[in-house]
């Protein structure tokens, strides 16, 4: 028996339990920007384009445009965007709410349509303090009266309040995981109709409008993470528009300085570019120089020995026709020499041959002489001795 109300109780705490589980929603703080997960002027941009507030609904949530990025509950599933409205007189408040739970909204946006008395409308887009900051407010001027401000004075009007609820969705709704914030900003352009202006103010130009929008307001994001404010978020910044500024001021200051490493680099690569030649040039200058110092050295042993233009066979050939050269030289020399001592040997030849003719002559007068002398005195001896006779006798 006890065992069996052991059992029982354990079951039923299982029971209470799971019960509570079901109808108790977290809502986890996501690190990051909120205020990029919904562009407010394609908000804007749509408002103009939509027929009346259902339509508007529809398209904030069409899987097929997805305007929106927002997951406040984190559920890895974009939330669920409704909209409700409030009329006081010629003034309309229609609230943007995530829905995050059960019964738990997040107001994102309001925009503003009031009529003057001169039946001109106006329009504001303001983004939630909690979640863009204070007076973040845009003024869509669009190229063309949009249909949906028909909507809004004719008789008998009755506000328009969202049916859909946490778990209970219409047909052509469905959840899709968010996407990266650089994605999802370079998607949402593509929403944002070029042909109106949007002109950022800080200021409401309905009186009516933020006391309508104090009875509707809802912030359960907002309640669960009081100190997640914007102004908590970004420190120093007033609100999502001088976000956006500064970021362009950071973005426009990188692209800068890519810039100027980009030009610094061309010009570094020009000038690198513009140096590369000049030291090819006077590398090739050298170079040719070089070669030309060797050209006229081949040259002048060309001039000598008559060499091919091949440096190695010239040089050999230059030393064979040196030598070559040398040799007729050496023989030149010789031969020159040869007829120099011929030509020495006959003068001295010829001088030995006057001499010895000289001499031949001179000896052979004086034999002559001798002759003559001795003839002369045997004929005068003779002479003498006929004398010498004839006196005897």
């Amino acid at each position: 028996m006890k065992t069996k109300l052991l059992l029982f109780a354990i079951v039923s705490t299982l029971v209470t339990g799971c019960s509570t589980a079901q109808d108790r929603t977290t809502i986890y703080a996501k690190n990051g920007e909120i205020s990029d997960n919904l562009d407010l002027k394609a908000v804007a941009s749509v408002f103009g384009e939509s027929s009346n507030l259902q339509d508007f609904e529809r398209r904030l949530n069409d899987p097929r445009l997805q305007l929106s990025n927002l997951d406040l509950n984190d559920d890895n599933q974009v939330d669920y965007l409704r909209v409700i409205e409030s009329v006081e007189k010629r003034t309309h408040v229609i609230v943007i709410q995530a829905v995050l739970g059960r019964d738990l909204f997040q107001d994102v946006a309001t925009i503003d349509v009031e009529k003057d008395r001169y039946n001109n409308v106006s329009v504001q887009v303001v983004g939630d303090v909690f979640m863009y900051g204070p007076n973040y407010i845009y003024e869509p001027v669009y190229y063309r009266t949009p249909a949906i401000y028909a909507s809004f004075w004719i008789g008998n009007y009755r506000p328009y309040y969202s049916s859909w609820n946490w778990n209970y969705y219409p047909s052509y709704y469905y959840a899709w995981n968010p996407f990266p914030v650089y994605r999802y900003r370079s998607n949402i352009n593509h929403c944002i109709n070029v042909h109106n202006s949007y002109r950022y103010v800080t200021y409401r130009s309905s009186y009516r409008a933020p006391h309508i929008y104090a009875s509707s307001r809802h912030n359960a994001y907002e309640r669960s993470y009081p100190n997640y404010s914007f102004s908590r978020r970004n420190a120093e910044i007033t609100n999502r528009y001088e976000l956006e500024r500064r970021r362009e001021t950071r973005e426009n200051y990188s692209s800068n300085r890519n810039l100027t490493r980009y030009e610094s680099n061309t010009n570094r690569n020009y000038n690198n570019s513009r140096i590369e030649p000049s030291r090819r040039y006077a590398e090739n200058r050298s170079n040719s120089q070089q070669y030309s110092n060797q050209r006229s050295d081949i040259d002048y042993s060309n001039n000598n020995s008559r060499a091919t233009p091949s440096v190695r066979v010239e040089s050999s050939r230059n030393d064979s026709n040196y030598n070559r050269y040398n040799r007729s030289t050496e023989a030149t020399s010789r031969d020159q020499e040869s007829k120099n001592s011929n030509s020495q040997n006959t003068r001295e030849n010829r001088s030995q041959r006057t001499e010895q003719k000289a001499s031949n002559s001179y000896e052979n007068r004086r034999s002559e002489a001798n002759s003559t002398n001795s003839r002369r005195e045997n004929s005068s001896n003779e002479s003498r001795g006929n004398r010498v006779t004839n006196r005897s006798i």
